[in-house]
């Protein structure tokens, strides 16, 4: 659902004005910060890549023992820990294409006014999130220097949590939390948001800090009141 100030505009990347902009920015307006989600850390966190070959070298484990346990001769076993493998080989290419593909596709961009996320592999989609409708934003530090921030919109505006997978805070679905996936060095651009969140809106945010649980715990840029 698209509401008044959080914007969505069909386009391919050819057409853009410039590097994950749909259109040239307002007279004034500057960016800050552009970048987009690591592939690698994408792969791991998001995607789960290596909770999934671990499941496939149990379920190879798994099967060469019930083989094993039923007489079966050598090449039989093989053969059946190999379909396996094969089979899980196939989902980590899955994976790590899809992986590639969000990662390619998507451009975070934070000016002195907005916040842009130009996502969608097939269906590409520009989110315009205005700093002063921003409430609140969290950090959670996923270590390497690579992080995630949600952004909790204030008021009524909400997009829809299908329009922005993968780039949504988990389990916030009855109101969906947009979220820049995977950035390298976010602590330093969470800091450059807080800024940006501070001049524009004209108040004060609380420190920045790393949350200890990553579900609930927010980096508050301000509060609700």
């Amino acid at each position: 659902m698209n509401v008044q100030n959080v914007q969505s505009n069909g386009h391919e990347h050819e057409f853009e004005a410039a590097y994950g902009l749909p259109e040239p920015l307002p007279k004034g307006e500057s960016i800050l910060w552009q970048g987009a989600p690591d592939f690698f850390d994408m792969a791991v966190r998001v995607f789960h890549m290596k909770k999934v070959a671990v499941y496939f070298v149990v379920l190879m484990v798994v099967r060469g023992s019930f083989l094993y346990s039923l007489d079966a001769d050598a090449l039989t076993v093989l053969a059946g820990v190999l379909l396996v493998l094969g089979l899980g080989l196939m989902a980590m290419v899955a994976l790590g294409i899809l992986a590639w593909l969000t990662a390619r596709t998507t451009a975070y961009t934070l000016t002195d006014q907005r916040v842009v996320m130009r996502i969608g592999i097939v269906l590409t989609l520009t989110f315009n999130l205005p700093l002063k409708r921003i409430e609140t934003a969290g950090l959670l530090l996923t270590g390497k220097g690579f992080g995630d921030i949600p952004l909790a919109l204030s008021g009524g505006d909400r997009i829809g949590w299908l329009n922005l997978w993968p780039h949504a805070r988990p389990w916030r679905l009855a109101k969906p939390e947009p979220m820049l996936r995977c950035i390298a060095d976010a602590q330093l651009f969470a800091a450059t948001l807080q800024k940006a969140w501070m001049h524009a809106t004209g108040k004060a945010s609380t420190s920045l800090h790393s949350p200890v649980d990553a579900q609930d715990a927010n980096w508050q840029l301000a509060t609700s009141k």
